[in-house]
């Protein structure tokens, strides 16, 4: 599990390296997530899936409390910072929790292998790349294809 975490990292990363600081407050519309929202949704993200599998009472899903947070967000250094201590945080867990236990019960989830959040998780992660990726293009970037050197 938790090489498919590295690869998953390691994916991102190389696909959104074309974006820079200067992109941080970059947003399509006014409505969408800027470049440094959207990195660090993906660290909230990690987070929110090993809180989940960790917490008794399961998942939060106070989605409001996580919007406003994101909301202050406004450098892409720091979401990057963000996201490098998640993933840290999620192979930390993966490395010392029975991942075969199940879920708390719950609308996310429930009951499900505790080692199904890694699947979710890199699903997520490799969602918000293809986001980047978009962001990128119009920014006048060619972002790298993430499977490669």
């Amino acid at each position: 599990m938790t090489a498919q975490l590295l690869a998953s990292k390691d994916f991102f990363d190389r696909s959104t390296r074309v974006l820079e600081e200067a992109d941080s407050d970059f947003r399509p519309t006014a409505e969408m997530m800027s470049v440094a929202q959207q990195v660090t949704h993906v660290a909230q993200s990690l987070d929110w899936f090993v809180d989940g599998a960790t917490r008794p009472e399961g998942f939060d899903l106070d989605f409001a409390a996580h919007a406003a947070a994101l909301a202050k967000v406004t450098s892409l250094t720091a979401a990057r910072a963000m996201l490098d201590a998640a993933y840290t945080r999620a192979i930390g867990f993966c490395q010392t929790t029975d991942l075969s236990r199940p879920l708390p019960a719950g609308p996310v989830m429930g009951g499900q292998p505790i080692g199904d959040v890694v699947w979710a998780m890199v699903e997520h992660t490799a969602h918000h790349s293809g986001a980047l990726s978009v962001y990128s293009r119009l920014l006048g970037k060619t972002p790298p294809m993430p499977y490669g050197g």
